[in-house]
């Protein structure tokens, strides 16, 4: 098999910005949030840029759109702090760079390819994550100023239904916003930036930051972002999986749907997935209600919006 390098590849990005039954009143907001960061992301491909650095630049536009469940605008945990996760991995050596219980931190993929590039280790948390943030020179910021108003009303009302039975995973936003991309060269990554889910524990980790379960990147296969309930998606590995089927006779999108059915037969899990091929061909698949998307490759002169 020739090395992905070696073939012709089309400029690609495919971005998400989370999988649940997102309320009316906020999906205009999730599709304008989602085609301005595909167009970031894009550009940063048409100047130069590689797969790497187009993932982090669609993510953290992602970041810093208060519509999303990153960064500001996160879903709030059960004592009603912001903690965030975040990956971001590279298909041509397989490195890779995640955060987890983070806090003080809005470009938590920014960290995250800190680690990538900088660290000994793959994943740090907690104090050692922030720690490493203020050695990275990676911005930090008041733990308070990553909460919205939107959360905390939601957070309330979490609160008393949890009270009176629990809470569906479908019905609150789910987690991470990500991006995959495939660059001239024919490599490609992938990478995720989440909140987790609403009034999870102090110390829950998701899919998010894992790598195989919530993000993977292969020059040989692809690269793949998860979304949605991350205790399933942990438990089928979802991104590795639905990259691995590429290299078997499917297609990205022919993959992500077999992921999602695997994720659901097997788990009864809900969630969703963008995948690209080191040739630059998309496909995704979700099986909630809703999944705020956009995608753009060369040859479209717009990014084609889902939700």
């Amino acid at each position: 098999m020739d090395k992905p390098s070696k073939r012709k590849a089309r400029p690609a990005i495919f971005v998400h910005g989370g999988a649940w039954a997102i309320p009316e009143i906020e999906r205009e907001a999730h599709q304008k949030g989602v085609h301005r960061a595909s167009m970031a992301g894009f550009e940063t491909l048409l100047t130069g840029g590689s797969a790497l650095d187009a993932v982090q630049k669609a993510v953290e536009h992602l970041e810093v759109d208060e519509t999303f469940n990153a960064g500001r605008g996160a879903v709030l945990n059960a004592e009603g702090e912001v903690l965030l996760d975040a990956a971001i991995m590279n298909g041509a050596d397989l490195k890779a760079g995640a955060v987890a219980c983070l806090s003080g931190v809005v470009h938590a993929v920014a960290l995250a390819r800190g680690i990538l590039e900088r660290a000994p280790h793959v994943m740090l948390v907690g104090d050692g994550a922030r720690a490493f943030a203020e050695e990275a020179g990676v911005a930090t910021c008041s733990p308070d100023s990553l909460i919205v108003e939107r959360e905390r009303k939601r957070y309330e009302r979490a609160k008393q239904l949890s009270k009176s039975g629990g809470l569906d995973p479908v019905g609150g936003p789910a987690d991470t916003v990500g991006a995959v991309a495939c660059d001239a060269h024919g490599h490609v990554a992938a990478a995720t930036s989440t909140g987790g889910s609403l009034l999870k524990l102090p110390g829950r980790i998701g899919d998010s930051p894992l790598i195989g379960a919530g993000l993977y990147a292969d020059d040989r296969r692809g690269a793949g972002s998860s979304t949605g309930w991350g205790e399933g998606i942990m438990r089928v590995g979802l991104a590795l999986r639905a990259v691995d089927s590429i290299t078997s006779g499917l297609g990205p999108a022919e993959a992500a749907q077999q992921a999602v059915r695997i994720l659901e037969s097997r788990t009864q899990g809900h969630g969703g997935i963008i995948l690209v091929d080191f040739k630059g061909e998309l496909g995704h698949a979700f099986n909630t209600p809703h999944m705020a998307y956009a995608y753009l490759a060369e040859g479209m002169t717009q990014p084609e919006i889902g939700i």
